[in-house]
């Protein structure tokens, strides 16, 4: 089984900053992606940033400049550094993971967080 645990959310107020933390644990062979997408009520999910294994990184153009995202191999870890923080950056923030559990799987699958709330006040 795969488990994605995020960690980080909360409240902070407009300029502030925010670190999501995810970590990927249980059956894994390779980490091909890994980032973060967010979604507010009423909207579908928005990528915000993504990082591939080998350090390559996509952003949102709402997020450039702002939002750094990073990776940690040996820990299975991608973080989310959220700098100048705004009330629209008020979301529901989803880490995802898309991976190969064994190597004989030879199959791509997605994993989703359950997500952690980041609430940013004016």
């Amino acid at each position: 089984q795969v488990q994605l645990v995020e960690s980080g959310g909360g409240l902070v107020q407009a300029g502030g900053s925010l670190r999501l933390s995810c970590a990927a644990s249980g059956s894994i062979f390779s980490i091909y992606v890994m980032g973060w997408y967010r979604q507010t009520e009423g909207t579908q999910r928005e990528l915000v940033a993504t990082i591939a294994s080998g350090g390559g990184t996509n952003y949102a153009d709402s997020v450039k400049g702002r939002f750094t995202i990073s990776g940690d191999n040996a820990k299975k870890t991608v973080y989310l550094q959220m700098n100048s923080l705004k009330p629209e950056d008020t979301a529901v923030y989803y880490c995802n993971a898309d991976l190969q559990t064994t190597w004989r799987a030879r199959t791509r699958n997605e994993y989703w967080g359950q997500g952690a709330q980041v609430t940013v006040s004016s």
